[in-house]
C-alpha cells in the first residue's frame, strides 16, 4: 500500500519582507545623524534643517538638498565648507590654533565672511582678499571703499605682538601700462599701499610690517579661466605665527 504525500506548503511571499529593507533604511540613516554630529557640534536649528532636507530627498520632493550651496545669492550650506563648525586644521600648533580661533571669531563678529577668507599655512594665518576689494583693475591706488575694510582688519592686527607681511599677487596677463610695466611692479605697490594705510593712517608700528610683491608666480588656481584669474587677483595680509625674532 502506498503512503500519502503530505501537502507541501506553496512558495510565496509571508508579507513581512519589506521589513528587512525598513530596518536596513533606519539603521543608515541612525549612522548618517552620528557622523554628522561626530563632524560638528549640530544646534536644533540646524538638526530640523537637515531632518527636512532629509525628508524631501526621500520624499521625492523639490527643495534644498543636504549638501547643496548656492553661490549666486551666498546662502550658507546646511553642511559644508562654509560651516561655522568647519574642523580645524590638524597641523597647527597651539600658537598657530589660538590665533586661528581668535581671527576667526573677528571676522565672524565683524560680518566680513564674504569679504576676508582666512587661511592657514606654515607661516602662520592669512586674511586673503580679492583685487576688486581694494583696488581698480590694473590700479594700485586704494579704493576709498576698501578702507572700511581695512579699517577693521587693523583693529584685528592691533591685537596681536606678531609681525606682518602683506603680499600682492596678480594673474598671468602681461601689464604694460604706463604706471607699471609687470605684474611684479603692480603687485609690489599694491602691497606697499596697504603697508602705508596701516602705518600712516591707522598708527600701526612700521618694524612690525612689511610688503611683498609676487606678481603672476604664486597662483592659487589656472590662469586659463577668467574665474581662476581673478582668484589670483588677491592681496595676503600674514600674521607670521612665531614671535621670535630672526637672528
Amino acid at each position: 500500500m502506498s503512503r500519502r504525500k503530505g501537502k507541501s506548503k506553496p512558495d510565496g511571499l509571508r508579507g513581512d519582507e519589506w521589513l528587512s529593507t525598513y530596518a536596513d533604511t533606519i539603521t543608515l540613516l541612525l549612522t548618517f545623524f552620528i557622523l554628522l554630529y561626530s563632524f560638528s557640534s549640530i544646534n536644533e536649528q540646524k538638526l530640523a534643517e537637515i531632518a527636512t532636507s532629509l525628508q524631501m530627498v526621500l520624499t521625492g520632493k523639490s527643495g534644498d538638498t543636504i549638501l547643496e550651496y548656492n553661490n549666486e545669492n551666498g546662502d550658507s550650506p546646511i553642511v559644508g565648507i562654509k560651516d561655522a563648525d568647519t574642523p580645524i586644521p590638524e597641523k597647527m600648533n597651539s600658537e598657530m590654533l589660538e590665533m586661528y580661533n581668535k581671527v576667526n571669531e573677528f571676522i565672524d563678529s565683524n560680518k566680513l565672511q564674504n569679504t576676508v577668507e582666512v587661511k592657514e599655512d606654515d607661516r602662520g594665518i592669512i586674511l586673503q582678499l580679492k583685487e576688486s576689494i581694494l583696488y581698480q583693475s590694473g590700479k594700485a591706488d586704494l579704493r576709498e571703499d576698501s578702507e572700511e575694510v581695512l579699517d577693521v582688519i587693523a583693529e584685528l592686527l592691533k591685537t596681536f605682538p606678531n609681525k606682518v607681511i602683506v603680499e600682492g599677487h596678480t594673474d598671468n596677463v602681461p601689464m604694460h601700462s604706463a604706471e607699471f610695466d609687470t605684474n611684479w611692479e603692480l603687485s609690489a605697490i599694491r602691497s606697499v599701499n596697504v603697508v602705508r594705510y596701516f602705518v600712516e593712517v591707522k598708527k600701526i608700528t612700521a618694524e612690525r610690517l612689511s610688503a611683498a610683491g609676487y606678481g603672476e608666480y604664486k597662483p592659487i588656481a589656472e590662469n586659463s579661466s577668467e574665474q581662476g584669474r581673478t582668484k589670483n587677483r588677491r592681496v595676503n595680509i600674514l600674521i607670521i605665527a612665531s614671535l621670535k625674532e630672526d637672528k
